[in-house]
């Protein structure tokens, strides 16, 4: 092995780990801070590279003996538990993938999710069980799902349902996303796609210079999400590094975690830099080992005054759980633009368009929608390797060769990237993705609700929050809430309306579709004069 790791010299996730706890065995992969332990009810403390291996190799064994293999899929709902990532190993060595789902998905989402995905087992914590047998039931999939530690089943009855591919083309993980229209799509990633992104991260340099002396790193973000499955954790086993995931962003206790994890980089959205900055001054504001942070979406009036507050840049990405690395952008060199929204500039592994809605280029400094793909002979590199069942999406996506992104950018004579917005309907709440359509659909299931148009109106904290406009027979009030508390239990918490206000009618074209711009316009005119019930106050994560 060479002095610095590649993983994409690796035909597996597992095997690139594998070779790192034989690098690395005693020193610390995944940690647990006992306050995470204490919400979760685990053990904290650190797991070793070389105790992850044996436990990932008896938990393979065990997944083996139950018949399970290549081409099957299994479902995880672990939330921010390290067992996350051992089963995920597990199963990646004998050539199984996984399908991680958003702890905050609820029936509706949780039955549409098993009937696409079509997994051959679930792996949950305990306190979701019924839920998801219930959802599978529902979507016609006869399944079991287990608790994390029991011995696995048989898998169902026909539980191929990946791809046949081999090595790096393997599929690994099957990452749902809102996308922009309709149900999530599921995006099929293969093992490629995980070192792409590690050996992108790991060999940025600059500002987000990694080394191999025992980098620790902690993130508050999802690890179902793309940003923590494939950017810190492969990253961290290319260095031999630490992982400190925590179960969430708790701005009160944020550096005492920064500083019990002993972090020396962390992983950030745009929310937390402008929370962090609104508690009161400390001297112990420098009082951590960090050297950079890495995200996205930082309010530029914010970011120059928080780097000299609390000590460290804030690198700012862009990426998509489509794109990977394949095509990434950051801004992590000394030269970058603080405090101007700026993306960086592309390296010269990618190549870029942005076009108008007639699809020809702009010029430099006029906004339009970015094209990307990666330079040489494979334009796909890096990227997923398909929507799961939806080869139409998938070659609309490709269409003219590039990958269509839906954001709208600009970049300047010098090559300097500018994120403006998105193209298409989606709204933006706190790093998530929420499609409208999405949840106009889940509402119109509602017997009272006879139309739903749902937009985005703009939020201090999270950046959008959903505003729906709704037909009902009686309304009021006391309506407003029950449609809220009613969709609370049908659709992820934050996907719910923090705002309902009752309208006579939605603006509809000649074809009796949605006005989206005169829609978007109309909830931010009736937020604007008190015509809307607030209901953000009930929008809270549900702790199993």
């Amino acid at each position: 092995m060479s002095a610095t790791m590649k993983l994409r010299d690796f035909n597996s996730v597992y095997d690139a780990f594998a070779a790192a706890a034989h690098r690395w065995p005693e020193r610390p992969m995944l940690n647990v801070l006992e306050s995470t332990a204490r919400i979760y009810d685990i053990e904290a403390g650190e797991t070793s590279y070389g105790a992850a291996l044996e436990q990932v190799d008896a938990l393979s064994e065990a997944f083996t003996a139950a018949g399970y293999g290549p081409r099957m899929r299994v479902a995880l709902l672990l939330e921010n538990r390290p067992v996350f990532f051992l089963t995920w190993l597990a199963l990646n060595r004998i050539g199984a993938s996984v399908v991680p789902i958003n702890p905050d998905l609820r029936a509706s989402e949780l039955e549409y999710m098993i009937g696409h995905a079509e997994p051959a087992l679930i792996v949950a914590i305990p306190a979701r069980a019924e839920e998801l047998r219930a959802a599978a039931k529902a979507a016609g999939i006869a399944l079991n799902v287990i608790a994390p530690g029991e011995t696995p089943p048989a898998p169902r009855a026909g539980a191929e349902a990946a791809d046949q591919a081999d090595g790096p083309a393997r599929e690994a993980a099957v990452l749902y996303t809102s996308g922009t229209t309709g149900q999530p799509k599921g995006c099929v990633l293969s093992n490629s796609y995980f070192f792409e992104s590690g050996d992108w991260y790991a060999g940025l340099g600059g500002i987000a210079t990694l080394s191999e002396q025992g980098e620790r790193m902690i993130t508050p973000l999802p690890i179902f999400h793309m940003n923590a499955m494939a950017c810190s954790f492969p990253v961290m086993i290319i260095v031999g590094g630490c992982l400190t995931a925590l179960d969430r962003f708790h701005p009160r206790s944020w550096w005492d975690d920064v500083r019990d994890a002993k972090a020396t980089c962390l992983h950030y959205l745009g929310v937390m830099p402008s929370m962090l900055m609104g508690a009161p001054e400390s001297p112990a504001d420098r009082d951590h080992a960090v050297r950079f942070g890495f995200g996205a979406g930082v309010d530029p009036k914010l970011q120059a005054n928080f780097e000299a507050r609390f000590g460290f840049s804030l690198v700012e990405a862009w990426a998509m759980t489509e794109t990977g690395a394949g095509a990434a952008i950051s801004a992590h060199t000394k030269d970058r633009l603080v405090g101007r929204a700026c993306l960086g500039s592309p390296s010269k592994a990618v190549e870029l368009r942005i076009v108008d809605d007639a699809g020809a280029d702009v010029p430099p400094g006029a906004p339009g929608e970015l094209l990307i793909r990666r330079s040489g002979d494979d334009p796909r590199l890096g990227f997923f390797t398909c929507y799961y069942k939806n080869p139409e999406a998938t070659a609309e996506a490709w269409e003219g060769g590039y990958f269509h992104t839906g954001d709208i950018v600009r970049q300047d004579e010098m090559g300097n990237m500018f994120f403006v917005d998105r193209k298409k309907n989606v709204i933006r709440r706190s790093g998530e993705n929420i499609a409208a359509v999405e949840v106009e659909s889940v509402l119109m299931r509602h017997p009272d609700i006879t139309a739903a148009g749902v937009a985005p109106v703009p939020d201090a904290v999270r950046g959008d929050e959903v505003f729906a406009c709704l037909t009902v027979a009686d309304p009021s009030p006391q309506k407003a809430r029950e449609i809220a508390d009613w969709a609370l239990t049908r659709m992820a918490y934050y996907k719910v309306p923090g705002y309902i206000a009752f309208v006579d009618a939605l603006p509809l074209t000649a074809t009796q579709k949605i006005q989206r711009a005169t829609l978007k316009v109309l909830a931010a005119d009736l937020l604007a004069a008190g015509k809307a019930h607030d209901l953000t106050a009930l929008k809270k994560r549900q702790v199993a």
